[in-house]
């Protein structure tokens, strides 16, 4: 992925993320104008498809126990994965752990 920061999004994951994605923790995506959180987690799929497992179903919709916000706001609250994004955000991804 093209990593031009005046257009991307900068995507941030837990570690438990970013084993599946090359050890990284942070991301620069690419969108054009105004994407959308769909869109960038289907330009992520594209490289790591077992990010993209873990974060969304096999219906495409964001898996209960994970949480998405957009420069600190929870897109559950705005348009889900119909939120608009733009260049300079940030989309950080949290995953709920669970131990007993």
């Amino acid at each position: 992925m093209p990593q031009d920061e005046a257009q991307a999004v900068t995507v941030v994951v837990p570690s438990l993320l970013a084993k599946v994605m090359g050890d990284r923790r942070e991301l620069s995506v690419p969108v054009d104008g105004a994407g959308t959180v769909a869109g960038v987690l289907d330009r992520l799929a594209a490289d790591y498809p077992v990010f993209d497992r873990r974060v969304r179903n096999e219906l495409g919709e964001i898996r209960r126990y994970v949480n998405l916000y957009v420069d600190g706001d929870d897109i559950r609250g705005l348009d889900g994965t119909g939120t608009k994004v733009r260049p300079g955000q940030e989309l950080l991804i949290i995953q709920s752990v669970a131990g007993g």
